[in-house]
């Protein structure tokens, strides 16, 4: 028979988290009889054994501890559907705190904070720009907008929109030295790279993937001042499009080796809690995905820029 009753996946989650029938009667309020006879149900309903049990001791069996992992989802599932509709009517406030990187958080996310802001006069918003990967539980930041996959598992990521980084460089720096032709010419290149270090492995994908190594003449860890840097005629850089577009569009910047992309790094928001996530920070999140691009208008971002 087919398992449609939340009811009955939220109690046999309560029972391996109680640790047994009895502590789990006793969270819920009612009889050992009643919990063991639901379980029972539960378990002739789907045909196999979930729990092992004894007197002394439970262990999940191996189809409980697959049911086990898959009711924790599905009532995740619900529980935010259900924060979603409850958040429609909500009143937005307290106190936000986030973290960007510089040039994308001057020149994306501060716009949208402040018009997110004035929807919710209650709303306290504090942005931290920095390029420095923060701890956000040490900063005591509620949320980070962040290029790139997410390395620490004990926080939670949701893509916001598709990035593209392109090699970009001033027109009197390429009048000097001339455009390269191949990844590979980038090695007699001024580069300047984001980074603690000034050697790096540049990525780039085409009819063959190629990785390059430089060693920049120019490196920093502030994204923006490899920008002013390339604004100023002093090498190639790779930068995010949503750096460069208003740069690519007026001339300031052109387009090196757009047949040679860099792998994409999508947009994320990270934090440190699902379940317990605050309204403000879930409101914020869903604003970003409606006012930022669409993942399909990402990728013509460098076409409208005169890639």
């Amino acid at each position: 028979m087919p398992l449609t009753d939340l009811g009955q996946l939220a109690l046999f989650v309560r029972i391996v988290e109680a640790g047994s029938l009895s502590n789990a009667a006793h969270e819920l309020g009612t009889t050992l009889p009643s919990v063991s006879r639901r379980l029972r149900q539960l378990e002739s309903r789907l045909g196999v054994r979930l729990l092992q049990r004894t007197t002394r001791r439970q262990s999940l069996t191996g189809e409980g501890d697959i049911l086990y992992r898959h009711a924790l989802q599905i009532l995740a599932d619900v529980e935010q559907v259900e924060q979603r509709l409850s958040l429609r009517s909500a009143t937005v406030s307290g106190h936000l705190r986030l973290t960007a990187p510089i040039s994308l958080g001057r020149r994306r996310i501060a716009p949208l904070l402040a018009d997110f802001q004035a929807l919710h006069p209650q709303l306290h918003v504090q942005l931290e720009l920095t390029d420095t990967v923060l701890d956000l539980v040490e900063s005591g930041m509620d949320l980070a907008i962040r290029y790139g996959a997410l390395d620490d598992s004990s926080y939670f990521s949701r893509p916001l929109v598709a990035n593209y980084r392109v090699l970009c460089a001033a027109p009197s720096y390429l009048k000097r030295h001339g455009m390269p032709r191949h990844p590979s010419d980038l090695a007699s290149h001024r580069c300047l790279h984001i980074g603690h270090q000034p050697q790096a492995d540049w990525h780039f994908e085409g009819e063959q993937p190629v990785t390059v190594r430089i060693t920049a003449m120019l490196a920093a860890n502030d994204g923006d001042v490899v920008h002013r840097w390339a604004l100023g005629g002093h090498g190639i850089a790779l930068k995010s499009i949503w750096d460069i577009t208003d740069d690519l569009a007026n001339g300031h910047l052109v387009r090196v080796l757009p047949e040679y992309p860099s792998p994409a790094t999508p947009l994320h928001a990270i934090y440190p809690h699902n379940r317990q996530l605050a309204p403000r920070v879930r409101v914020f999140i869903d604003y970003l995905l409606e006012h930022l691009p669409l993942d399909k208008d990402a990728g013509h971002l460098a076409e409208r820029a005169g890639a």
